[in-house]
């Protein structure tokens, strides 16, 4: 029995050791580390690890991205590849990835000016890190904050200051350095260029070299006459000479600092006459590059200051004697000791501004606009404090050819006045295309959903890789809906939902003009071919604020007037912040020719401190 007993003691002694064998081979041990981790923590994790790639709609095509992450951590952003603009989304391309990884979020703000391109980075970030499992509406939901440093007052002291860095701003900036002068610029958003670098960049100049080799006559008498009357006679004709008889001067300034134009001229969307040059590089990175080029080589002398908000022209005695700003450090104030220039840009932004001096269109409030979100009308507000005069305010320009989901001129497929239609829902013609902007528009506001399609043939683009004035090429915007293209007219018609019969016959109509050379219906008369080469395409448009020919009033050396006909002392101003230059309507093309010509005049006499 005893021994019984003790045999019983015995398997359960061992029992006991190997159950607790058993309890210790489940420990992690130090010396195997893989062994150590919390199986639940796997559920936490954030991501899954490893490198993925993701796509997303940039303005000129896909963005693509890769994107490295581990189990709670994104390590690497970067852009495989993409087809932005050069000069427009670069600092998008930049600073979203390194905002992604710096805040480990996709709460970040797009890049004002890049907005598309910030938003298709964003989309292509996501759509990777969606392949990691991570869960995106949180990324997103994660707040960006930037904590500031003490704000300190910084005080400069230079020959000339300039509010604004968009094409006017750099002009002054070159010419006012070549004359002489150093120079500070003071710009508001974080990247320059203004409306300038997104513009279609047309510059209108009677340019006998260039045209008179294309069988067109042109003269600076008729550029004039054409501006003038363009404009209802209600133009400065003063300052309407000293634009059309600069304009070319100007140009080969451009060219003598390195700008590349092409060799030959066109007519651009409501220009009148074939006079508008087009320079080599997309949209207008072409004029902002070369001043950029200039400053480069002269930082010494001209400093630029992003992200610097002018916010009042400083006087003394009646003077203007500098700019205070606020800056990302805190309160700017640049002291002038030869002049300050106002070359803030216009306020087709400006949504409050345009509702309160329009008097020419319906309620803008909900229109769409074709600037840069910098364009708000600082500068007028400033120049008003001083006791400037303001003149023709009222005068808005809006365009036909708007993007019907964005209002910029992207994905406008047209190339030259002469060689496309415009027609409405029903396929019908309506306006004659070669007129004034304010005419074309006005007619489309008539027209069912004021939406029209631009119809053209390959005489505009004899390969799918052929670029429109926007850098994007026909196929790209096929492929991406924003375009149509079709073999016959009778299916362009099917694919964009006009009646087909109407289409033919708005074509064969058109190609009978250009063949008698006669003015239509509608009183048309630029032509160049036939519309009878297929592939044919198609691309939809609509109403656009796109510039403000009303404000600052200046005089020929564009020294700012005041409210009682006379000149401040020290202040200068130059492109769309001025007014009295185009009148009721602005020409086409005339926009590049004027922020680039009067720039360069006020650049000059403010450093003279003429």
């Amino acid at each position: 029995m005893k021994k019984g007993k003790r045999i019983l003691s015995l398997l359960l002694v061992l029992i006991m050791l190997f159950s607790m064998i058993g309890c210790q081979s489940t420990e992690p041990t130090s010396e195997d580390p893989a062994k150590t981790e919390d199986p639940s923590e796997e559920t936490d994790a954030l991501y899954t690890p490893g490198t993925y790639t993701g796509k997303g709609a940039g303005i000129n095509g896909d963005i693509e991205v890769e994107v490295i992450v581990t189990e709670n951590e994104i390590t690497d952003v970067k852009v495989l590849s993409h087809n932005e603009t050069p000069g427009v989304g670069d600092l998008a391309l930049s600073d979203i990835p390194a905002g992604i990884v710096e805040h480990q979020s996709l709460g970040i703000d797009a890049i004002a000016g890049a907005t598309v391109s910030s938003e298709g980075i964003l989309e292509a970030v996501a759509n990777a890190l969606e392949q990691a499992g991570a869960d995106i509406e949180a990324l997103k939901a994660v707040k960006v904050t930037t904590e500031k440093e003490t704000l300190v007052t910084t005080e400069k002291e230079v020959d000339v200051v300039i509010i604004g860095a968009g094409g006017a701003g750099l002009s002054a900036a070159v010419s006012a350095h070549q004359n002489g002068a150093s120079v500070i610029i003071l710009e508001k958003m974080p990247k320059v260029g203004g409306n300038t670098i997104i513009s279609g960049a047309a510059y209108n100049c009677a340019d006998p070299g260039r045209q008179v080799p294309q069988g067109i006559e042109d003269t600076i008498e008729k550029h004039y006459q054409q501006t003038y009357e363009g404009g209802d006679k209600v133009g400065n004709p003063d300052l309407i000479k000293v634009l059309v008889e600069n304009a070319y001067p100007t140009l080969e300034w451009l060219e003598s600092l390195g700008m590349e134009f092409n060799p030959e001229v066109f007519t651009v969307l409501g220009g009148l006459w074939p006079r508008a040059h087009k320079p080599v590089m997309p949209l207008g990175t072409g004029y902002v590059s070369t001043y950029m080029n200039y400053i480069e080589d002269n930082n010494s002398d001209i400093e630029i200051m992003l992200n610097t908000e002018a916010t009042n022209v400083i006087m003394e005695d009646g003077k203007a004697v500098g700019v205070k700003a606020e800056g990302p450090e805190g309160p700017v104030i640049v002291k002038a000791n030869n002049g300050v220039i106002i070359a803030a840009g216009g306020f087709s932004k400006n949504i409050e501004m345009r509702n309160e001096y329009n008097k020419a269109w319906a309620d803008l409030t909900n229109t769409l606009s074709t600037n840069h979100p910098g364009a708000t009308g600082d500068g007028i507000k400033m120049a008003v404090e001083v006791g400037a005069n303001l003149v023709g305010m009222e005068h808005i320009q809006l365009l036909p050819l708007g993007d019907p989901e964005t209002g910029s001129l992207a994905g406008n497929i047209e190339q030259a006045v002469e060689n496309r239609i415009f027609v409405n829902k029903d396929g019908n013609r309506f306006v004659d295309e070669g007129g004034r902007r304010d005419d074309m528009t006005k007619a489309l506001f008539e027209q069912k959903d004021a939406f029209l399609w631009i119809v053209l043939d390959s005489h505009n683009y004899p390969t799918g890789d052929v670029k429109n004035n926007f850098n994007e090429t026909i196929d790209e915007l096929v492929e991406a809906g924003r375009a149509y293209k079709a073999d016959t007219l009778e299916d362009l018609a099917e694919q964009i939902g006009v009646n087909a019969d109407n289409l033919v016959a708005a074509v064969e109509d058109f190609n009978a003009h250009v063949e008698s050379g006669e003015p239509d219906e509608f009183g048309r008369t630029l032509y160049q071919h036939k519309m009878d080469t297929p592939p044919y395409y198609a691309g939809p448009r609509m109403p656009t604020v796109h510039h403000t020919m009303g404000g600052i009033e200046i005089n020929t050396e564009t020294q700012v007037i005041d409210t009682s006909g006379n000149i401040i002392p020290g202040l200068y101003a130059a492109g769309e912040v001025t007014g009295g230059i185009h009148g009721t309507n602005r020409l086409g093309g005339n926009a590049l020719a004027d922020v680039n010509t009067f720039g360069r005049i006020a650049g000059i006499n403010a450093a003279n401190n003429k």
